[in-house]
């Protein structure tokens, strides 16, 4: 089927739809129908159906003969480790896990909070908990304590699943002291805490809290999946970028399960075998949706991978790992990309490997510039597939869907909605605008399965955050337009339009114009308070290495880039040359922490901010500008 087809047959039975898709999930009982809308605008689905994701992630596969196959490939150049785990080992570790947790008294519904880095254990945690029913909340490792005690407090978790530390580059990360001293902020006590111990740094156990991970698997019976109802909370995951009170989104088991199985086929086209890589973290929804749970439902083989783009040990370890590996799909944030061309802008590094496997290449977690798209397409030759999601979907609001048919490609754009999502564009009262026109980007309720139903212990929030700002929609917090062909372009956030002089500008297509000059590696535009015009854009530029050029003259011709390519409207006069960008830990530009440096405003640190030291520079370049004061 075409995705004309495919989207015409959800749109025209959406109930039908998403019946045949729960077809691919193994249900203990399967649903009598697909939505249950009683309590709109808060919409569930496949409630009453009974299933176990981690039997549908790992034991059906050992059932079905795929024993031996490959589930997890650990390869960790920071640690220099490499490891395979088949199917029927991640069974035997899982259940193991699962039993241990479940003698100490974890069962349905409880909480448990998971603090682990890159190691295939981390999966072994999660899946654990999805089998006995038990509620996981994967937060970053290394998040600072505060953070840690924050979340502790909103989960109110039985137990915590931490490793002894984390391995950077070139530092440790020592996890336990970050555990304790959260543990000793957190108004929540916890029955117990099991502590992977690494090589790498053995931690001291508290006596009486701590158990050790091996150790207090010894001599436990293997638990059993146990079966849960298609609401039932899989997994509770808070949004980078929390302040105040947290902000934790639910994932509800079903939809989850019959959603991330969809996908795998349908937009990144791999099929049961195949080796999927996505280069994330599971801290995040991305190492939630496609390291740990999709590929293994849908029986793929995943990459567990604990390094960096670039200096483990160079910008051709990506290369590396889909060579080694026989990567089919490979997923990651194009922040990733820049870092790579930044340091090897030829490209001389991936032509040393053989790529034959790689099909396409995906990028999500924030917009992605044409320019690292089209260097990507001229060295590797494939489809490079923009695609958009949030945290609050789990999966792909709008892509490229491959496995149905590779459409032409738009730069600038992840292309057509997926079923289930029916994406308008919205003027400030709520109203539908004209092709081209840039508005909010909302999504008509209800949103397809597996998206947030709500937040954890915050119905009213999750109601005025997503829903009541436009009745009968979901509010992304996005800005942008529907092409004439209904290609979606994201813009920017919703905060990024900028208003210069009564005319609303988008940001994000700014940076689109710095990133195509052929000095410029990276960049980012915000809007700075001015006293004429209401806001005037800054951009800030990174340049690839090597680069030994005047910066006033790369400067005066990005000016001239975006007034020939913008307009004088766009009032671009402002830029400044920067070494480094301050970023998340998941690469999303901190532009919001960014304007209030620059308009002299005091501002919370991000808890997920990669290197506060930044912060400093950038200060200090927007001080030459007569900003930051």
């Amino acid at each position: 089927m075409t995705y004309a087809d495919t989207y015409a047959a959800w749109k025209n039975d959406p109930e039908g739809f998403w019946m045949q898709a729960a077809d691919a999930i193994d249900w203990d009982q399967k649903p009598s129908k697909a939505l249950f809308d009683d309590n709109a605008p808060l919409y569930e689905w496949y409630n009453d159906g009974m299933v176990n994701t981690c039997y549908n992630a790992v034991d059906r596969h050992v059932e079905n003969g795929r024993g031996d196959q490959a589930a997890i490939i650990y390869d960790s150049p920071v640690t220099d480790t490499k490891q395979t785990i088949t199917y029927a080992e991640l069974q035997t570790r899982v259940a193991s896990l699962a039993g241990a947790l479940a003698a100490k008294g974890v069962g349905k519904g409880d909480r448990v909070l998971i603090y682990m880095p890159m190691v295939p254990e981390a999966l072994d945690a999660m899946l654990a908990c999805a089998r006995i029913g038990a509620v996981h909340s994967v937060v970053f490792g290394g998040f600072a304590s505060h953070e840690l005690a924050v979340r502790i407090d909103d989960a109110q978790p039985k137990c915590i699943i931490a490793a002894s530390c984390g391995i950077e580059p070139n530092r440790v990360v020592h996890y336990k002291p970050l555990l304790d001293g959260a543990l000793a902020e957190a108004k929540h006590s916890v029955d117990f805490c099991v502590i992977f111990q690494r090589d790498q740094e053995i931690a001291q156990l508290t006596e009486g809290r701590d158990v050790d991970w091996h150790a207090f698997q010894k001599g436990v019976a293997p638990a059993p999946c146990l079966a849960v109802e298609g609401n039932h909370p899989a997994y509770i995951l808070y949004t980078s970028g929390t302040t105040g009170a947290p902000k934790g989104v639910v994932r509800p088991t079903g939809g989850h399960l019959v959603a991330l199985n969809w996908t795998m086929k349908n937009i990144y086209n791999v099929d049961p075998g195949d080796v999927f890589w996505a280069a994330s973290d599971v801290g995040w929804v991305v190492g939630h949706s496609y390291i740990c749970y999709a590929p293994l439902i849908h029986g793929n083989t995943t990459i567990v991978f604990e390094g960096k783009p670039v200096g483990t040990p160079d910008a051709g370890t990506f290369w590396r790992v889909m060579s080694e590996h026989k990567v089919k799909s490979f997923f990651t944030a194009p922040t990733a990309f820049r870092a790579v061309k930044q340091q090897d802008p030829q490209g001389e590094l991936a032509k040393q490997y053989d790529l034959s496997h790689l099909q396409a290449i995906y990028l999500a977690g924030e917009r992605a510039d044409p320019d690292t798209i089209e260097w990507l397409q001229d060295m590797t030759k494939l489809p490079i597939i923009d695609h958009w999601w949030q945290t609050e979907t789990g999966y792909a609001i709008a892509a490229n869907p491959v496995g149905l048919e590779l459409l032409p490609v738009k730069l600038g754009s992840p292309t057509v909605p997926m079923p289930g999502y029916d994406v308008q564009i919205l003027d400030d009262g709520g109203h539908p605008v004209p092709a081209g026109t840039l508005g909010a980007i909302a999504v008509k309720l209800p949103l397809p399965p597996g998206t947030l139903p709500t937040l954890w212990n915050a119905e009213e929030r999750y109601l005025n955050s997503y829903l009541n700002a436009f009745p009968g929609y979901y509010e992304t917090g996005d800005a942008g337009m529907i092409d004439e062909d209904g290609y979606l372009y994201i813009m920017a956030r919703t905060d990024d339009v900028i208003n210069v002089a009564g005319h609303r500008l988008s940001t994000g297509a700014m940076e689109e114009v710095l990133a195509g000059h052929k000095d410029v590696a990276e960049c980012a535009v915000i809007g700075v308070s001015d006293a004429l015009k209401g806001q005037m854009p800054l951009g800030f530029l990174c340049l690839n290495a090597g680069v030994t050029r005047d910066h006033s003259e790369i400067i005066k011709e990005v000016v001239t880039r975006v007034r020939d390519q913008i307009g004088p409207v766009a009032a671009f006069k402002l830029a400044v040359v920067v070494d480094r960008l301050p970023k998340t830990r998941s690469g999303k530009i901190l532009r919001g922490v960014m304007v209030k440096i620059a308009d002299g405003q005091d501002f919370k640190m991000p808890a997920t901010i990669d290197d506060p030291a930044i912060l400093d520079e950038v200060k200090t370049a927007l001080q030459t500008l007569g900003y930051a004061k």
